[in-house]
């Protein structure tokens, strides 16, 4: 099966050779693939992953063919090896089945797979855009103009969203740093002295505030509006009414969470 399904399928060179999809220059190997049709945007990534993969074959016109063990720099098979990379394996399993609880949450899927994409580091922020070779005139984080936007200033550390994740401590009487991976500062919510559903309720609340941060600031970038932290909390709050709808419990925004009722959404209130 094919690693790039969506690229195998509208290209046209399906069933050729290496040697008749790229040719050798001055500079190296350079390929040249033809497809059935533009790419759409999201193919564009893909196939920018894919070329990126490809970089780092070398392609040898002049050298047998030869089976190569990649687990290690020799080339050669040895079990210590194979030992290595199936613990590397395991470690990594590991890591991913912390990650089982956002997809059970319950809440809309476009949120989750945006959740997922913050924790993997994903998402276009000026600082990815940089590094798969966008030009940008400037990568600093526009809701403080100070420092390169990358996942871990825009959503924990810039002064403008940092204040409501300590609003958010404050609900439950918690205080301390926040991790600056991702997927630390998501799993960080089953240590917030919640258990069972009440540690769900939290992670959904991370992905609300997450989701409407991102929102925000892209009214920034398109829309030249300004990054209000009260609007930000209050749509947040409003959100996360709105999933607990979806399940039935609208008292998830209450006392379920330790959160006390008069921070609640106005909005939320106008529509109960």
């Amino acid at each position: 099966m094919p690693k790039y399904p969506r690229l195998y399928n509208i290209s046209n060179q399906q069933h050729q050779l290496i040697n008749s999809v790229g040719s050798q220059k001055d500079a190296g190997w350079e390929w040249s693939f033809s497809w059935r049709r533009s790419l759409f945007e999201n193919e564009i990534r893909m196939a920018a992953k894919f070329l990126e993969e490809l970089a780092q074959v070398k392609i040898q016109q002049k050298r047998p063919n030869s089976w190569v063990w990649k687990a290690d720099p020799s080339g050669n098979y040895s079990t210590k090896s194979e030992y290595r990379l199936l613990m590397e394996v395991t470690t990594g399993a590991e890591e991913d089945r912390n990650l089982v609880e956002l997809w059970n949450l319950k809440i809309p899927l476009k949120q989750t797979v945006f959740a997922w994409r913050l924790i993997k580091d994903q998402l276009p922020t000026w600082t990815n855009l940089r590094t798969r070779q966008v030009e940008l005139n400037d990568s600093r984080c526009l809701l403080c103009n100070s420092l390169d936007e990358d996942v871990t200033h825009l959503f924990f550390y810039c002064t403008k969203t940092l204040p409501l994740w300590w609003e958010s401590q404050s609900w439950i009487n918690s205080s301390g740093v926040f991790p600056h991976n991702p997927k630390y500062n998501f799993l960080q919510h089953e240590n917030w002295s919640a258990v069972g559903v009440r540690a769900r309720r939290w992670k959904c609340w991370w992905v609300a505030l997450t989701w409407t941060i991102w929102k925000h600031r892209n009214r920034v970038v398109f829309d030249n509006q300004s990054f209000y932290g009260s609007t930000v909390m209050d749509d947040a709050l409003f959100l996360l009414w709105s999933c607990s709808r979806l399940w039935r419990r609208v008292s998830l925004c209450t006392s379920a969470i330790g959160l006390p009722i008069s921070k609640q959404s106005s909005r939320s209130r106008e529509c109960s």
